[in-house]
This record gives structure tokens, C-alpha cells and sequence, in this order.
């Protein structure tokens, strides 16, 4: 069933854990916040200037992460697997207080934090939630990486594919609708690397606080992680997962079917932008007291919601 109205934790949830790239340790409260307040980081190690707004146009950094970063110069970095767990929970209002740069890895998943959210009842709020439906076709291509977005019935659907020369990862795809499937094995699903490509990211100063712990490593015959792999499509899974992470930063559940090769976290926001610059490619809607099964016609949308 559709959310109709925004929804906020009832109590504040808490992590701990180490940077993927930094190394550094950190503490982030999820806090309950008050409508139409979206997702705001707030860097609690700072005195002022402190607040990020999650938001496609604040992404100053999308290699290897999604990096945020205020008017101020303000930071934070790897915010993905946590705001994709926003998304596939069901959460539109918080405020996210973070006493360092870096969102923790955890297990290198989302798991770690949908669970806890699960854990926590959330609060219905008096204000309805606002998705915004895709009305026509945009496409961007950089390379042999493309992404797309369309008109689709009434949910998110993304179509993923991958195509690496590594055996083990090889040619992968997936389909995953966000409102008819379980997602289970999407959220659970670990950020990867190739071993070859571990010293050339450490180069830049990142990485510093990757492990198997945290992610997948693959070399050319295995992956080297003792207990493999969680499910048999968990790389094009993982990346799935990102872009959730990253549609989050719009502001809005986004009704649409995507369909990406090779892309990631740079490619998603471009998308964004041009979304938001066309703007006549969409509409904002609201919906009216109805219980939407998981399977009807668009037509079924267009009687049950309203322009926001």
C-alpha cells in the first residue's frame, strides 16, 4: 500500500561504526524531525554552519560516494547506504547528527540500518507525502554509461546492468521494483572492489577504512571474502541499492522506470539535475484517503491523486 501521509521516526536511532574512505570513527543520531523538513545532516562536531540539506544539487563529490556539502564548505561523505535505508523504509523526515565527516559503513549494506529503523515505530504526520510521477523520457549517455528514466505505472522500477571484464562479476542484471518486491536481498547487498584496483584507490586517500568486513573483494578466479557472496546477484544489487540511496536526494518518492548500464553515483545525479532543469518532465502529486492494492492500472493513479 501507498504512504499517503510523511512519516518520521518515533525515537531517535543511533550507529557507530568507521568511514569506508576515512578510516575514522563515528556516531550518527537519527532523530526524529517535523514535517516537510526532509533529511538534514548535521555535523554535530562543528559549532555553526553546521547543517546539510540531503539534496541532489548539494553533491559535490559523487566518485566512489556520494559527498554533500553545504554553502560553507561544510561536508559529509558516503551518505548513500543510510538514505537508501530512509527510502525503502518509508522515511521522509529526520535529522541525521553525525559528529564527523564520513557516514559509517557497517557491514558495507544498508542491512545494519534497516533494522534498526524496523526496530522503531514510525509516526504517521499530518502532512501527505509527495511523489513525483515521470511524464516523459530522459536520457543521458557518457561513454558506455547510460541512464534513463520514464513514465511507469505507479512505482519505481529500476532495471540495472553491469558489464565487467572480471569473471566473477562478468555480465549481471536485475530488475527491482520498489513497491511490488522484496528487497531483502538489494538491502543487504555489500559495496564491492576489485583487488587489482585496491592500491589505486588507496592513492587517492581513500579506502583507508575498507576490509572484508565491509565489502567485497573480488580478484580474477574468486571472491575473497570467507563466507562469498550473500545472493547470486549481489554486485548489480549493490548498485541498485546506491541509486535509491542517491534518488533520495530529490526530495520526493520518484515514480518512474529506470534503466541503467554501467552507471553509479555521478551518472544518477546528473539525472537528477536534468530532471529538475527540464521540470515539464514530471508532476508533483499527492494522494487522496484510498488503499492501493500493489497491482492496478495508472489510470488508478490519476483518480486517487492530486497535484501537489
Amino acid at each position: 500500500m501507498y504512504d499517503i501521509y510523511q512519516k518520521t521516526l518515533s525515537k531517535e536511532v543511533k550507529f557507530k561504526g568507521i568511514g569506508l574512505h576515512s578510516g575514522r570513527a563515528s556516531s550518527v543520531n537519527v532523530i526524529p524531525a517535523k514535517e516537510d523538513e526532509g533529511i538534514v545532516f548535521k555535523r554535530v562536531d562543528l559549532n555553526k554552519n553546521n547543517e546539510i540539506k540531503a539534496n541532489f544539487k548539494n553533491v559535490t563529490s559523487a566518485k566512489l560516494c556520494t559527498t554533500l556539502e553545504n554553502n560553507h564548505g561544510v561536508k559529509v561523505s558516503t551518505v548513500e547506504h543510510l538514505l537508501a535505508a530512509l527510502y525503502i523504509v518509508g522515511i521522509d523526515n529526520a535529522i541525521i547528527e553525525i559528529d564527523n565527516e564520513e557516514v559509517p559503513i557497517m557491514d558495507g549494506s544498508s542491512r545494519d540500518f534497516i533494522n534498526a529503523f524496523e526496530k522503531n515505530d514510525l509516526v504517521n504526520q499530518t502532512k501527505k507525502r509527495k511523489y513525483l510521477k515521470i511524464s516523459s523520457k530522459i536520457e543521458l549517455i557518457d561513454g558506455k554509461r547510460r541512464i534513463s528514466i520514464e513514465p511507469n505505472d505507479l512505482s519505481l522500477e529500476v532495471n540495472f546492468q553491469l558489464n565487467y571484464k572480471n569473471k566473477i562479476i562478468g555480465k549481471q542484471k536485475n530488475t527491482i521494483d520498489f513497491q511490488v518486491d522484496n528487497l531483502n536481498e538489494v538491502s543487504s547487498s555489500r559495496t564491492f572492489c576489485l583487488f587489482e584496483d585496491i592500491e589505486k584507490i588507496k592513492k587517492f586517500g581513500l579506502a583507508k577504512g575498507g576490509s572484508l568486513e565491509n565489502a567485497v573483494v573480488v580478484d580474477d578466479e574468486k571472491v575473497l571474502n570467507k563466507d562469498g557472496l550473500r545472493n547470486d546477484k549481489e554486485f548489480v544489487n549493490h548498485k541498485i541499492l546506491d541509486l535509491a540511496g542517491d534518488f533520495l536526494l530529490s526530495g520526493h518518492r520518484i515514480i518512474g522506470k529506470v534503466n541503467c548500464y554501467q552507471g553509479g553515483h555521478e551518472l544518477t545525479n546528473l539525472l537528477l539535475r536534468k530532471i529538475f532543469t527540464l521540470k515539464n518532465v514530471f508532476q508533483a502529486l499527492e494522494l487522496k484517503e484510498f488503499k492501493i492494492s500493489k497491482k492496478f492500472h495508472s489510470k488508478e493513479l490519476e483518480k486517487i491523486a492530486v497535484n501537489a
